[in-house]
């Protein structure tokens, strides 16, 4: 069995599984789960992002739309 063929079961089977063995199977995997959705922005990061959006918000830089940006990522359009 694939491990797409596994996601798909889990989650058909997570959807209408008993609150007992859904509490059973995120005790098991709560210690994944946490560190999995834990992402923290270092100091450095923030002020990166900052210094990014006082541009953005001055103008002196260049926004996309989000159509725009996927053309570009998908090569159809120049920036």
């Amino acid at each position: 069995m694939t491990t797409k063929v596994m996601r798909e079961k889990l989650m058909i089977y997570l959807a209408d599984a008993d609150d007992n063995k859904l509490k059973a199977l995120y005790t098991i995997l709560e210690d994944n789960i946490e560190e999995t959705n834990s992402f923290v922005l270092t100091k450095e990061h923030l002020k990166i992002l900052n210094e990014e959006r006082e541009l953005h918000i001055s103008g002196k830089s260049k926004s996309y739309s989000l159509e725009e940006a996927t053309q570009i990522i998908r090569g159809k359009r120049a920036m």
